[in-house]
């Protein structure tokens, strides 16, 4: 199959995608980069509670820019809204609620997963924007549940970010469940990843072809 034939999804998309998923009722962190926009897609009628490690509890859709506040602001510093009910807390606390088994799910971004579901998601290069591991190893080891959103392949070179073990170093072992990739979300199962959806017109041998790490149909 041809590329033109499908149409990757964008940062957006992957975002969109991943709040389709989550739950009413759910307590969750998003992490920075693409899953800082989780929560503008769902729905105002859906009561889902979203954290940042700053100390926000109770995060709501991106402000308008005649609305941003300067000093609200997510872990990525951008600016966010607070729904109704929503706290400040102190960054202890913030980091208790990180650590201790308090939060249904975290989402975060990645450069590479492992089939055994490994997450590497801190720089090793000066040039890339984001230089220490930050307050991710907390929330990767101390969430029920963490999902990852990243593309499927690097830019450039095109290689697969997805990955039978991981080349950057390690921020957590063993603990992510799903990948929201711009082509694909795969569960990570006790035999290696399995897809779970694809976008509109992409094969599962085309998806496969882009893939370091073999993929199973689920």
């Amino acid at each position: 199959m041809a590329d033109t034939e499908f149409k990757p999804l964008d940062r957006l998309g992957i975002a969109r995608r991943i709040a389709q998923d989550i739950p009413e009722g759910w307590f969750v962190n998003l992490g920075i980069g693409i899953p800082t926009t989780v929560s503008d897609f769902v729905p105002a009628e859906r009561e889902v509670i979203f954290h940042a490690e700053n100390g926000v509890i109770g995060i709501g859709p991106a402000p308008a820019e005649a609305d941003i506040n300067p000093w609200l602001v997510n872990a990525g510093v951008q600016p966010i809204t607070l729904r109704t009910g929503g706290a400040y807390v102190h960054h202890a606390d913030s980091f208790a609620i990180a650590r201790g088994g308090h939060l249904d799910l975290c989402v975060l971004g990645a450069f590479e997963v492992a089939e055994n579901g490994d997450i590497a998601n801190w720089a090793r290069s000066p040039s890339e924007p984001v230089k220490q591991v930050g307050g991710a190893m907390d929330l990767a080891v101390g969430a029920k549940r963490l999902w990852v959103a990243m593309e499927h392949n690097t830019k450039g070179s095109g290689e697969s970010r997805i990955r039978r073990t991981c080349s950057y170093p390690l921020t957590a072992k063993g603990v992510v469940l799903r990948v929201y990739t711009d082509l694909a979300v795969l569960d990570v199962t006790p035999d290696g990843f399995a897809v779970r959806d694809m976008i509109p017109g992409l094969t599962f041998e085309a998806l496969q072809a882009r893939t370091d790490a073999p993929l199973r149909r689920g």
